[in-house]
């Protein structure tokens, strides 16, 4: 086998999603196994679909998770351009390409033009489905002499170019994922290859660009496993020799459905925005539907490319579990250095409004000290201000249990013990705060539970949380006497 040479051909129709990063992943990790070459084309001969700013969205992406291709389209100083041998790597600046091969596809017979019209295909579809049939074109054009076919477009008739294949033939093709897969050409249609408008559709412009960019492996989501055989008849009345096909199972929800923006988040972007690391995502991307031969789950980049494998794909859709990623995400997080870690948390909280980016600044190392009392409970970052939400504003007392350990027997002397150790400082340092509790143990005589408990929903308005020490740090002298005062007047509630 020559140089590995792989693609990820998305269209530019808004964020990419989770299942199109999965693509790319599964692409990028076969190309860097095989020592070959990963390239981004761009799709958009669909005009309609179009959006503005994908492309950058995809490519931007794409580099925060780590992907990075070796040629095809890029993002530099904000300009769309192109690098590599093959290009152009954008569809719609290839369009002469297409025609000239299209063109010797009608030359030889293997393509046809066909002038019916919306109302005749929609009529025949309904015919079809009313009679418990598979809805596909009858090949009524397919017969027209050369003579009629120019008659009609110098009329100025609209047409499109089918694909003409040939009846009753097997078309076979092995999938590295499926084994072999053998269709017969009678249960497929004369595909649209060239749509009215003069716009390629995928089938035709698929395998083009394909053959011409050298792609070896096509790797792509199962949906396009129907549409194989075309391509495959494609390359044969090219003449060309096909690539190998991957065909990856869907990502699906725990309902086992195909994700859907209707039921949550589906793009990169989501889960950007919500707190998810990069190393997180692409970790557990990667295991829905593929599994290493060691059952390792936690895995940096150069360690999947190291173990991957197409045998070792599934052929059943794999299951996005979003509980399993915040396992994942909690990893890296504790994994990840903490000035790092601090820095991500910054928007959520700014944004949250506990803390202004001026206070952040202000005190770094107490910043950094807070994400660090509570880190070991992050499954995102943008958790921290629910939290940290505890320790800001007044003291609220809102659970059952913290009520029930404020109106305990020993919780006044408690606080009263306290607040005596705290006016004898003038600040709360980590000297203080590991061994205060201690010291009103001695005072009061009460141990344990029975200690710490009521001492904890006095400062914090919980019963379970942070280390007590940290949270005493955090708070520091004139804030911890305040929520003492606040607390007794629960008491008296």
């Amino acid at each position: 086998m020559g140089e590995v040479r792989v693609r990820f051909a998305p269209s530019p129709t808004g964020f990419l999603h989770i299942g199109g990063l999965r693509t790319a992943l599964y692409n990028y990790l076969f190309a860097k196994k095989n020592k070959g070459k990963f390239i981004l084309r761009i799709e958009d001969t669909d005009r309609s679909r179009f959006v503005e700013g994908a492309i950058e969205n995809l490519i931007d992406a794409l580099e925060w998770s780590g992907i990075g291709h070796d040629e095809g389209v890029f993002v530099e100083d904000g300009n769309i351009i192109e690098k590599g041998e093959h290009g152009p790597y954008i569809q719609s600046n290839r369009l002469d390409l297409y025609r000239k091969y299209v063109d010797t596809l009608i030359e030889n017979d293997k393509a046809y033009y066909c002038f019916c019209s919306k109302e005749r295909l929609d009529n025949l579809r309904e015919e079809q489905r009313i009679k418990g049939q598979v809805p596909k074109y009858d090949g009524f054009c397919r017969g027209l002499s050369k003579e009629e076919v120019k008659r009609r477009i110098e009329a100025g008739e609209e047409y499109v170019i089918r694909l003409k294949l040939p009846r009753n033939q097997d078309i076979t093709f092995d999938d590295a994922v499926r084994g072999k897969v053998t269709i017969n050409t009678d249960e497929m249609d004369d595909q649209v290859l060239v749509k009215s408008d003069g716009f390629p559709t995928y089938h035709l412009a698929v395998v083009v660009d394909d053959h011409l960019m050298g792609i070896t492996h096509v790797v792509r989501g199962e949906e396009w496993l129907p549409s194989t055989p075309k391509h495959v008849y494609l390359y044969q009345a090219f003449g060309w020799e096909a690539p190998k096909f991957v065909h990856l199972p869907t990502v699906l929800n725990k309902n086992r459905k195909k994700l859907s923006k209707r039921e949550g988040d589906v793009s990169v972007e989501d889960f950007r925005s919500k707190g998810y690391l990069p190393e997180a995502l692409i970790n557990y991307l990667a295991l829905v539907g593929w599994s290493p031969e060691d059952g390792e789950e936690i895995l940096s980049l150069d360690e999947m490319v190291e173990k991957f494998s197409f045998d070792r794909v599934g052929k059943s859709g794999g299951i996005f579990d979003i509980e399993k990623l915040n396992w994942v995400n909690a990893h890296y997080i504790k994994e990840y250095p903490l000035e790092k870690i601090a820095e991500l948390t910054e928007p959520a909280m700014i944004e949250s409004g506990l803390m202004t980016k001026d206070e952040i600044a202000k005190d770094w190392n107490k910043y950094k000290y807070l994400v660090e009392t509570v880190l070991d409970s992050l499954d995102t970052v943008n958790e921290l201000p629910e939290k940290v939400s505890f320790l800001f504003g007044d003291l609220k007392v809102e659970e059952a249990d913290a009520i029930e350990q404020l109106k305990g027997e020993n919780t006044e002397k408690l606080i009263t013990s306290l607040e005596k150790e705290l006016v004898q400082v003038e600040e709360v340092d980590e000297e203080f705060a590991k061994t205060v509790m201690k010291r009103v143990q001695k005072d009061t005589g009460v141990k344990g539970k029975n200690l710490y408990m009521p001492v904890r929903a006095a400062l914090t308005g919980n019963v379970h949380g942070p280390e007590l020490s940290n949270i005493m740090i955090i708070l520091g002298k004139n804030e911890l006497l305040r929520r003492l005062e606040q607390a007794r007047q629960e008491i008296i509630k």
